[in-house]
């Protein structure tokens, strides 16, 4: 298996009420912090193809669940990334691809890669995640699940 160079980003929502939701936020075994479930592609596969898998060995979710390709894309320095050499000298940073998914029932059951996870309302998810791009990610998401446009209020 060959890390692609590209990232994926995918945010788990469940429906509470109509034009109400709850996402799942993750605590990272190694450095505490929030987040969503992330991952590299791997060899050929395609971004939403890597969200899939990702979210299956992260969480347990079904491949099968619906899937949504949100337009962030953000951009991740190379350096992070220890088999990055691989990719060669001339390339600087990858794109990360973002997503949510759909689940009908709290199906979670974490990877070693996280503490514990949270169901939480977006104000809350977005107080506790620590990057930016996943509070963008996260606010593109809630807004075209709940019919919002961006400018909406």
């Amino acid at each position: 298996m060959v890390r692609a160079p590209f990232q994926v980003l995918i945010f788990p929502y469940l429906r509470v009420r109509p034009l109400d939701f709850e996402y799942a936020i993750f605590r990272r075994a190694d450095e505490g912090y929030w987040h969503s479930v992330a991952g590299g592609g791997e060899d050929d596969e395609t971004p939403l193809e890597a969200a899939k898998r990702e979210t299956l060995e992260e969480t347990g979710i079904q491949e099968d669940s619906a899937f949504l390709k949100l337009d962030t894309v953000f951009p991740v320095p190379v350096t992070i990334y220890r088999d990055s050499q691989l990719w060669g000298e001339d390339l600087y940073v990858i794109p990360s691809y973002c997503f949510g998914v759909l689940v009908e029932k709290d199906p979670i059951t974490l990877s070693k890669e996280h503490l514990e996870y949270r169901w939480v309302k977006f104000e809350e998810a977005h107080r506790l995640l620590r990057f930016e791009s996943n509070k963008l990610a996260l606010w593109e998401l809630d807004r075209k699940i709940r019919g919002l446009g961006p400018r909406d209020s």
